[in-house]
């Protein structure tokens, strides 16, 4: 079996981590989960870490066919679109995009938004299979940090994306809207019924209390033995009491809103308006319904 190549790009503003991954035969690769850099005091948005994975790949003649995510991230907003529109690439998701769609379409009142996912090139139905060059890849659709969650399976290494972090640090949330930890912890068991020895390749890392350094590569047997969250012998039912007592303290992603309605576009921003400037929506709520303006309260 051919090991994929494998280099990770670490984008610490969002502790994302990003993939290109190579069939070293054909010398064809994928790039997982991009980053587009946003400053969201400045509503300045950035390729530069984009650009560091195109010229990588360029440098070391990679041929990048395909962008994949493993969901839409609330996090950081994808660079997708870039690397298709310089390389001509592909931008595949799982079919629950659908879904995601449906459920932020009427928040962001976005009476535009396609809910077929045709936004993105490609979806996938858990179990479909395609190639990186040589290389065969299994999607795994693995919901409950959001519907759309996919694992992508490539020889020894799963790419997991926001289900499983580090051993040492746990597990994804699931209180966003579509997300549920029952449906996350039945994934995990899932992904952590695949051989010990699988490398599993995370989207982010956050330096679990008393390490320094990030990481964002652990192994099946790893995370059985000593996951703080879902070590075996952690019940489904101790788990969701875990998760939905810890989500409740979590706050709400910085990126949250500028980043949904971009990744379910497949990292597309509003068309520009007449002055040249694309806009994106912050939808307001009243902490005291007495306190909105009149205006406010009768719609």
């Amino acid at each position: 079996m051919t090991k994929p190549f494998i280099e990770a790009f670490f984008d610490e503003p969002t502790n994302t981590v990003s993939y290109l991954v190579g069939d070293p035969e054909t010398r064809v690769a994928a790039v997982i989960d991009p980053v587009l850099d946003f400053d969201l005091a400045s509503g300045v948005a950035d390729t530069a870490s984009a650009e560091r994975i195109v010229a990588f790949a360029r440098d070391h003649d990679w041929r990048i066919e395909m962008v994949l995510e493993t969901h839409a991230h609330a996090d950081h907003l994808s660079a997708a679109p870039f690397i298709k529109a310089h390389t001509g690439a592909w931008i595949g998701i799982g079919v629950h995009i659908r879904d995601v769609q449906k459920i932020f379409r009427p928040m962001f009142a976005m009476d535009d938004l396609k809910t077929d996912g045709t936004d993105f090139d490609r979806l996938f139905e858990d179990g479909d299979h395609f190639a990186i060059g040589t290389l065969e890849v299994e999607v795994l659709h693995v919901p409950g940090h959001t519907p759309a969650d996919v694992a992508y399976l490539i020889g020894d290494a799963a790419f997991v994306g926001d289900t499983l972090f580090m051993p040492d640090y746990g597990t994804a949330r699931a209180d966003f809207p579509g997300g549920d930890a029952r449906r996350l912890y039945r994934s995990i068991r899932r992904l952590l019924s695949l051989p010990a020895a699988t490398r599993l390749f995370l989207c982010h890392d956050y330096k679990a209390p008393g390490r320094d350094d990030y990481r964002w590569q652990t192994t099946v047997g790893n995370q059985r033995r000593s996951s703080v969250h879902v070590h075996d012998g952690v019940s489904e039912d101790d788990f969701v009491a875990m998760r939905v007592q810890r989500d409740a303290g979590l706050s709400v992603p910085k990126l949250l809103l500028p980043a949904i309605q971009v990744n379910i576009r497949a990292g597309a921003f509003q068309p520009a308006e007449a002055n040249g400037v694309s806009y994106l929506r912050i939808p307001v709520t009243w902490k005291k319904a007495s306190a909105a303006p009149p205006e406010a309260r009768t719609r």
